[in-house]
């Protein structure tokens, strides 16, 4: 699977999270905005891992 529908799939949960929210599904929505959350932060910390920016300070 390559970036662009990575982002897609992150995107749509995250949409799919916020019509959730405004329908009062409130677990369900903050469910899917960890999901999507936890997803965009590991695929941003593993392109700085591959680039050698990673640091630890």
């Amino acid at each position: 699977m390559n970036d662009f529908y990575k982002d897609i799939l992150i995107g749509a949960i995250f949409v799919i999270g916020l019509l959730g929210f405004i329908s009062g599904e409130f677990i369900i929505s903050s469910a899917l905005f960890a999901t999507a959350a936890i997803a965009s932060n590991v695929r941003v910390n593993s392109k700085r891992l591959k680039a050698g920016q990673f640091s630890w300070d």
